[in-house]
């Protein structure tokens, strides 16, 4: 350093000598000093030059200390050249630029050194090109995005900084009662520590703070010590002041002093929450690739979430911190939770009970102000009035729609997450208020219910208990501080919150009532801390910032805080959220750790079960077990349609023969059997095929083919599918083929195509070849002999058993047989006289056979012989059909000559080959719409079912039972939880 500044002392040198200043000399070198030219110049002699002694006292000071060195004299010297030793001005200006060259010199040569060193240390510091992707993108465009002229215009000047610097002297005259306060041991300290904490994420803004509060400490208790020693000057001339006054004076300047600083802390925090929110919008609109991590207050929500869900079948107890919001009826519960929350969000009635079911509230950081719910994805935007409204109402429906009929609250909770910039993070659960009496219109259990749910919270050991008092109402009549005192005896866990401090200011006579409250020494319940905050002016449309302003402002002119009775960290909901969120992480970072080991016990028993119960199966969850049997229905529907088209029309046209055969005998054959000739014959058929064809064939054609389709989609459904079936689906495959068959339904135009295509076949009366028409009288015989075989039975039970059965099984007739069987002998003697006999007896007919049979002793009714006739008939005119189906086997060719010529007609056989073919062309019809539409409309119905199960829970649950399925429900839930809490635990590390 010395050598650098030789050098640069010698170029200023040459310079002054190559300069002229307007004085005469020899030597420029003249007029510097002594000590300059035996540095610089060493080969000058300084013998030559003498000059009167000259005495300089010169202080010099260290740049690093700042501490006066000793005082150092100048040499006295002689110059050499005294030639201009007359002109004094001369002499006096040159002492002057030798002084100045002095200093110049040695600022440019520690200027120098100054640059040289700054360079080594530039060397030594690592190149950081390669790590500016640690640094946001929007860091390096914060100045095109912000004006910072702007902002440096905007701040103000010096005398502005100065006027809002406080009075020192005002404040240490104040400082004893703020180190009472502060000193350790003071009831301030022990109420509640929560003020002076804050946010993890927040920690480097809080260090700043605090580090400013510490300087501001020290400064304070410098000015106390200067004011005291100036006391002890001046106190024989102040004038005594007196004691109340002093302390008003006192307290009216803490307090000022603290709002001002509350103020400062609240544009800080403002301004620290529009940058926050500026980052997360940029971050939101894609500017920063990475993917951002979740929150931990979402992670931990979402762990109390399945906790909610989850059944404690093993006696596994949820320890999980919460804040629980507890309260009577109309304290201000909802009010203190909107508050923290910052926005209206609750449905809110006067006196009226609106919270019927517990509320879980997280609350997280975000960059905009919205709302929503776990089962939803809809949005609420919590700055917009139409969105608040419509949030309110939705959780006032969700409420009524959880509470059973004849109750009046609910233990079902709804969860809900708030997210917005500058939000506290904590779960909160808004319970039902405590009641005293049950009203009119209320279930008769109402308040044991509210006292269950309550306890069911509280005695969780790990819970925060934010009890909620009334102030503007009698302490006596509190209810919740016994219920709380039970639940917490020693007030490790409970905040005690005292709601409209204003309107209890205004109405209780003795203000130390107040501080009684607060200071826990009027209600035999402990707590950790006591707030007193205000929550509005009754006004149910007041927003939160005018709420806020009329908090601030009544605390601010309060005589509660004038007269100490309530200190400053004790009220303001602000405060009280700072608090209780601070406690909840703590009591989080306590617990979380021991509830993970729990529930990884209780993993270890559930697996242990299944291994023992099931070695061979897999671990499937209700869910997953709901997607198995899924798949297996969806391939049962398709093999619909891997059924062939001969099966489905062999199905189709027996079906439908079964559900038309007796109309077409008893309506159609019968009546035309019984005319007088051919022509007779096909007209009857014909007219009585039309009306058939019109009103009922198709729509009894639609029905059989539905039903069919249902007893094949039936068989598939229900068939055992060998050592792979498992029973556990069989409730779940009913219900699901009982559903599809509810909703389907078969096309309506289907019956009207059909109905041409039946009036077009029947209307065919041509048999083309012989082997038509011998299929025709196998179908007529077949039929008959079905219909005699059904007549005989009918009879036999009418008349009884005949003399083999008697004599074989030992059993006899009744007397109505005995009636029936000689009112049958008697008709049959009838029917053998006059094989002509029509199908209907006369009266006098019906006279002479009561007669013949009252003749052997027969007492019958003439409605008996009537039906014992018909009986006695059906079963002749089958058998005479039959015998007639014989003589037709060889009547084709008489039936292709018309049956010109021929005694022999075959009308019959003609009309049951219409019926065959009409048969089997709808058959095929009906065919070709189950494998081209309804099949595929079965499926799609099968699908929607399927979906609309999978999206209800309690039908799942309904139908998917058993010791199996809930084994692997827990071990499931049990998993997850472990996992989730683990993965919480491991982010908690890091923050710290």
């Amino acid at each position: 350093m010395w050598r650098t500044r030789v050098a640069a002392a010698c170029v200023i040198c040459r310079s002054l000598a190559n300069s002229s200043c307007g004085i005469k000399r020899k030597s420029p070198l003249q007029n510097l000093h002594l000590v300059s030219r035996s540095i610089h110049h060493p080969y000058y002699p300084s013998a030559k030059f003498q000059r009167p002694p000259l005495r300089i006292s010169i202080q010099q000071f260290s740049s690093l200390n700042r501490l006066p060195l000793h005082k150092t004299k100048l040499l006295n010297v002689k110059h050499g050249y005294q030639s201009h030793r007359n002109f004094w001005l001369a002499r006096l200006a040159s002492r002057l630029l030798r002084v100045r060259y002095l200093i110049l010199g040695s600022a440019v040569g520690g200027g120098y050194t100054a640059k040289k060193t700054y360079e080594q240390w530039k060397d030594m510091i690592p190149d950081l090109e390669d790590y500016k992707w640690i640094v946001p993108d929007f860091i390096w465009e914060l100045d095109e995005l912000v004006d910072f002229e702007k902002l440096l215009k905007a701040l103000p000047d010096a005398d502005d900084l100065a006027k809002l610097m406080p009075d020192f002297d005002k404040i240490g005259e104040s400082l004893a009662s703020l180190k009472g306060f502060l000193s350790p041991g003071s009831p301030g300290e022990t109420a509640f520590r929560a003020t002076d904490q804050g946010y993890d994420n927040d920690k480097q803004f809080k260090k700043g703070l605090l580090g400013e509060l510490i300087l501001l400490q020290q400064q304070i208790q410098q000015h106390e010590e200067e004011a005291r020693r100036a006391a002890g000057f001046s106190s024989q001339q102040k004038r005594k002041v007196s004691d109340k006054e002093k302390i008003d004076q006192l307290q009216e300047e803490l307090l000022r002093t603290q709002l001002k600083y509350q103020r400062m802390l609240e544009r800080l925090e403002k301004e620290n929450k529009e940058l926050r929110k500026l980052v997360l919008q940029r971050d939101d609109k894609g500017i920063h690739q990475r993917k951002l991590k979740k929150s931990l207050i979402d992670m931990y929500s979402e762990v109390l979430d399945i906790l909610s869900d989850y059944d404690a079948s093993y006696n596994t107890q949820d320890h999980l911190p919460r804040v629980v919001v507890v309260g009577d009826q109309s304290a201000g519960k909802t009010s203190v939770l909107e508050m923290i929350a910052q926005a209206r969000i609750f449905p809110r009635g006067s006196g009226e009970m609106m919270t019927r079911s517990p509320v879980k509230v997280t609350l997280s950081e975000g960059p905009h102000h919205v709302a929503l719910f776990k089962d939803s994805s809809r949005e609420f935007d919590l700055t917009k009035e139409e969105d608040l409204a419509a949030l309110r109402n939705e959780i006032e429906i969700r409420m009524r729609n959880s509470v059973k009929e004849g109750c009046t609250v609910s233990t079902e909770t709804i969860s809900l997450s708030v997210k917005g910039p500058g939000l506290q993070r904590m779960v909160l659960v808004d319970l039902p208020g405590v009641i005293s009496t049950v009203t009119s219109g209320m279930a008769p259990d109402t308040k044991e219910t509210i006292f269950s749910i309550s306890k069911a919270y509280m005695q969780n050991p790990n819970a925060i208990i934010l009890c909620i008092q009334d102030g503007s109402v009698d302490a006596e009549r509190s209810i919740v501080t016994d219920l709380v005192s039970q639940m917490d005896p020693q007030g490790k866990r409970t905040i005690f919150v005292l709601t409209k401090v204003d309107l209890a200011e205004k109405n209780v006579a003795s203000p130390n009532r107040i501080q009684q409250i607060i200071e826990g020494k009027l209600f035999p319940m402990k707590a950790l801390g006591y707030f007193a905050v205000v929550t509005g002016k009754g006004n149910s449309s007041e927003s939160i910032e005018s709420i806020k302003e009329y908090e601030e402002e009544f605390f601010q002119n309060s005589k509660l805080l004038k007269t100490s009775m309530l200190k400053a960290h004790q009220v303001t909901t602000k405060n009280l959220s700072l608090a209780v969120s601070d406690c909840f992480w703590k009591m989080v970072r306590e617990s979380v750790e021991q509830q993970a080991d729990a529930f990884k016990a209780t993993r270890f028993n559930l697996e242990t079960e299944w291994k023992n119960n099931y070695p061979r199966l897999r671990e499937l969850d209700r869910n997953e077990l709901f997607e198995k049997a899924k798949n297996e229905i969806l391939d049962e529907v398709i093999s619909l349609t891997q059924v062939t088209p001969k099966h489905w029309e062999e199905m189709l046209e027996k079906t439908l023969w079964e559900r038309v055969s007796t109309h077409v005998i008893e309506n159609i054959y019968l009546p035309a059997a019984q005319t007088a000739n051919s022509g007779t014959f096909n007209t009857t058929v014909d007219i009585k095929l039309k009306q058939w064809t019109d009103k009922q064939l198709p729509n009894k054609a639609v029905e059989v083919a539905w039903e069919t389709l249902q007893e094949e989609f039936s068989r598939f459904m229900t068939e055992k599918k060998g050592k792979e079936h498992d029973d556990i689906f069989d409730k779940l495959k009913q219900a699901v083929k009982e559903e599809t068959i509810k909703r389907h339904k078969w096309n309506e135009r289907a019956e009207d195509s059909l109905r041409v295509i039946q009036h077009n076949a029947l209307e065919d009366r041509s048999i083309s070849d012989k082997q038509q028409w011998d299929a025709a009288i196998h179908f007529m015989e077949e039929t008959l002999q079905s219909r005699l075989k059904d007549t005989e039975s009918v009879i036999e039970d009418m008349v009884g058993p005949d003399w083999k059965k008697r004599w074989l099984y030992w059993v006899g007739r009744t007397k109505e047989q005995n009636i029936r069987n000689e009112t049958k002998n008697e008709l049959e003697k009838l029917i053998k006289c006059n094989e002509d006999h029509p199908a209907y007896l006369a009266n006098d007919e019906v006279t002479t056979v009561r007669k013949n049979l009252e003749a052997r002793g027969v007492a019958v009714d003439p409605c008996l012989i009537k039906d014992t006739w018909h009986q006695i008939y059906r079963r002749y005119f089958l058998k005479s059909a039959l015998s007639h189906c014989n003589l037709c086997r060889r009547g084709f060719y008489y039936y292709q000559r018309h049956f010109v010529d021929s005694e022999l007609e075959c009308n019959d056989i003609v009309l049951f080959w219409r019926i065959q073919r009409m048969l089997a062309i709808t058959a095929n019809t009906l065919r070709q719409q189950l494998t081209n539409t309804e099949v595929r409309r079965l499926e799609k119905n099968v699908k929607e079912v399927l979906e609309d199960f999978a999206e209800d829970n309690e039908k799942k649950v309904m139908l998917l039972t058993g010791k199996r399925v809930q084994l692997a429900e827990d071990l499931k839930k049990v998993r997850e939880i472990q996992e989730k809490l683990e993965a919480f635990i491991e982010a908690l590390h890091q923050e710290k």
